[in-house]
């Protein structure tokens, strides 16, 4: 029996999702490097070379997504991925048999890179493959993979931390595993279709015809979404070639794209500000500060994973039903209310001066606190909203700008942390408090719901939406050309049906 069309695209969606399991991986095990002994013993590095063992790795995944997005123009969605498995494979057996602390750089670097192709170019694959109705969940797995990669990253950690006390295998190990899912993705890929929107785009129109009715009726290539939504594409791919982006420039002098951009850049610049990074590169050096030891920091942040994992869960469960909208603005007002506890709570009971347990176990139910609210909301819509605003023909260009801005601000924060943890502490998170705060009223004020909208609706809708959304009422900026056309096409068949019975009757 033939999967549901609905499942197959999670399915697909679900292994491409690979890609954001390495970017997980990544972020949940490099602290447990950085901590390790045997990693400090043997490349004895300063506040300095720790923040680059972080940001080389970010460095390179900016360079990575804006090469991706001429890429996934280029050589196709699939390609893309394929290119940044290999790019990524190559950083990882440069990291793993480092000798210097050179090697190690130039291996973050490059696995940075191939990360940088594929969290670009996958929400987008992912997004262009699914129905409106769960693009949402579908892109949500983005950010769900993401948690698998650190929950395993974290238990891998934390046992190799703790029972591997004097080889280099203590951290040798977790960065050498990381390799495994990427070569699995990279060969297996093609056996999965091309995102129909890039076929079309490529003068492919019978092949993109073909893979729409596998996505969405078993093959019926004359079933009503597949023509209505054939139909929607093609026309707005023929406008996007006579009026939209054709190149980064465009992106910049046309207003609607310039919107769009904008937003996008903003929220992935937002994500960063709101302290997730800096929290899961160095989360041995934030636990110590109130007191909390290296091995009890890993074990902690293993639940933590776990935590956000259940967290990314409930997203792709509700995602498509509360929209994209308050659940962002409600995620960063919850972020800040953790950080003010974990900010007092550092302020109250410093370390070397006193241990409280209580303070401690606060310390630690707040950053769990913290994780829920940002992996059950802001963590997700980082990558759904970038992948659905923008239409066919500026999409890959889009969300390459706005992945290199997240990597940006993110390799600013991981260069930073570990100074300024050293020179201001537990002030430090006042600039996330505040950078939440405003990123709640920011997005309250500029951002229109874009759940259950078909992409090629989105022209429209940034279009007629005011800038200043705050007042006013969606209905007044949202096209029903999709479903007005489904009925129209359900009901010439219908009528078709019945002639042809009529003939036969007489």
């Amino acid at each position: 029996m033939a999967l549901p069309p609905k499942w197959y695209q999670f399915l697909v969606s679900v292994f491409a999702s690979l890609g954001s399991y390495l970017y997980g991986y990544d972020l949940g095990v490099i602290a447990e490097v950085v901590a390790s002994n045997t990693f400090v013993s043997k490349f004895k590095p300063d506040a300095t070379s720790s923040g680059l063992v972080v940001s080389m790795f970010t460095t390179g995944a900016f360079f990575g997504a804006g090469l991706g997005g001429p890429s996934g123009d280029y050589l196709g969605r699939r390609w893309t991925i394929v290119v940044g498995c290999v790019v990524f494979c190559l950083g990882g057996g440069l990291q793993t048999g480092a000798e210097t602390i050179h090697f190690l750089w130039a291996g973050r670097f490059l696995a940075g890179l191939g990360v940088g192709f594929l969290v670009m170019v996958i929400p987008l694959y992912q997004a262009e493959l699914a129905h409106p109705s769960i693009r949402g969940r579908i892109t949500a797995l983005q950010q769900f993979m993401l948690g698998v990669g650190a929950l395993v990253a974290a238990w891998i950690s934390w046992g190799t931390y703790v029972h591997i006390k004097t080889s280099s295998a203590q951290w040798r190990v977790p960065l050498g595993l990381q390799m495994i899912p990427a070569v699995f993705l990279g060969a297996l890929i093609f056996l999965f279709p091309e995102s129909p929107r890039w076929l079309m785009d490529h003068g492919k129109s019978e092949q993109a015809l073909k893979t729409l009715a596998q996505l969405h009726s078993h093959g019926d290539e004359a079933d009503p979404w597949v023509v209505a939504e054939y139909e929607q594409i093609q026309a707005s791919i023929l406008h996007e070639h006579e009026h939209e982006a054709k190149s980064y420039l465009e992106l910049f002098t046309n207003r609607s794209a310039f919107r769009r951009l904008f937003l996008c850049c903003a929220l992935q610049a937002s994500v960063q500000m709101t302290g997730v990074s800096a929290i899961q590169y160095y989360s041995v050096t934030i636990y110590g500060q109130i007191g909390i030891t290296g091995d009890d920091t890993l074990k902690y942040q293993g639940i933590n994973s776990i935590i956000a994992l259940v967290a990314q869960f409930c997203t792709i469960l509700f995602i498509d039903h509360t929209g994209r909208r308050w659940p962002l603005i409600g995620g960063n007002l919850g972020n800040m209310v953790t950080f003010i506890v974990a900010t007092v709570l550092l302020a109250t009971f410093p370390p070397g001066v006193s241990t409280n347990k209580g303070a401690q176990w606060g310390f630690i139910i707040m950053t769990w606190l913290y994780n829920f609210s940002f992996s059950c909301t802001c963590g997700p819509l980082s990558w759904i909203i970038p992948s659905e605003v923008f239409d066919t023909r500026t999409r890959s260009k889009g969300v390459s700008i706005a992945t290199m801005t997240s990597f940006a601000f993110n390799t600013m924060i991981g260069q930073v942390t570990p100074i300024a943890m050293q020179n201001i502490g537990y002030k430090f998170y006042y600039l996330f408090i505040i950078c939440n705060l405003t990123n709640a009223i920011f997005f309250w004020l500029v951002l229109p719901e874009t759940a259950r909208r078909p992409l090629e609706e989105m022209n429209y809708l940034f279009t007629k939406a005011p800038w200043i959304v705050v007042g006013t009422s969606k209905e007044t900026y949202i096209s029903h050309d999709l479903e007005n056309r489904v009925q129209e096409i359900a009901a010439e068949k219908r009528s078709g049906s019945v002639m042809h019975e009529e003939k036969i009757g007489n």
